[in-house]
């Protein structure tokens, strides 16, 4: 194995035992969103939405891409088939979550009239990811 980093499964665990990142994780879902959704849903600073964005990128489990100003965030299965069985059973016990419930029916209500938010004037709509990606 000479060349091939192995998978950081603690940096993966660690990943998931946060409640921010959770709660990042479950607005995400199965699309790909703009970072000043979440900093609107979750009432944050946006420097500790993209720090915590930024330590699921480094687990492995988050996709960044920029559109000019924006920054989109999707999740990724990660390279691990234990950490990837993980992650979607993860993903699935949130969405039973009220917690879980409350915030993605609060991205649902800023996405259908983003222009009832100042921080979210003149910003993408969370998109579906394209079915080739590898997300739950």
């Amino acid at each position: 194995m000479a060349g091939k980093q192995a998978y950081n499964v603690e940096r993966f665990f660690q990943a998931l035992g946060d409640n921010t990142r959770l709660r990042l994780l479950n607005l995400i879902g199965d699309q790909e969103v703009c970072v000043c959704y979440f900093v609107e849903i979750l009432g944050g600073p946006q420097p500790k939405i993209s720090r915590h964005l930024a330590y699921l990128r480094s687990a492995g489990i988050v996709l960044p891409r920029r559109e000019g100003k924006w920054m989109h965030y999707r999740i990724v299965m990660p390279p691990h088939i234990g950490a990837t069985q993980v992650l979607r059973q993860t993903l699935e016990w949130l969405r039973e979550e009220k917690q879980m419930q409350a915030d993605r029916a609060r991205l649902t209500k800023a996405c259908c009239a983003p222009s009832k938010y100042a921080s979210l004037d003149g910003a993408p709509l969370p998109a579906p990811v394209a079915a080739s990606c590898e997300v739950c």
